[in-house]
């Protein structure tokens, strides 16, 4: 699971995305126009070569506080979809 306190401070964001991945999940989080952009999607491909359909995305505000947001809605989605993520890995 991800760790708020481990991730990538928010000033990170002011100059590119970041991307990860966690069993089979991979997820994006970006600063977009109205704030922190997070998407998850399943492997074993890259954001841009992922079918938008298979993208899961929400918007958190551009502070320290959506940061943990962001984090949390993440660990949500996996938890969520082990499923989807679990069949990624395979």
């Amino acid at each position: 699971m991800l760790v708020k306190e481990k991730f990538v401070p928010l000033q990170f964001f002011k100059r590119e995305a970041y991307t990860g991945s966690w069993k089979g999940m991979r997820y994006r989080v970006a600063k977009g126009e109205d704030g922190l952009e997070a998407v998850v999607y399943p492997g074993p491909y890259c954001y841009e070569a992922t079918e938008e359909e298979k993208k899961t995305k929400a918007v958190f505000p551009f502070s320290d506080e959506g940061l943990g947001q962001v984090v949390d809605w993440i660990n949500e989605q996996y938890e969520e979809h082990k499923s989807v993520w679990n069949a990624a890995r395979r």
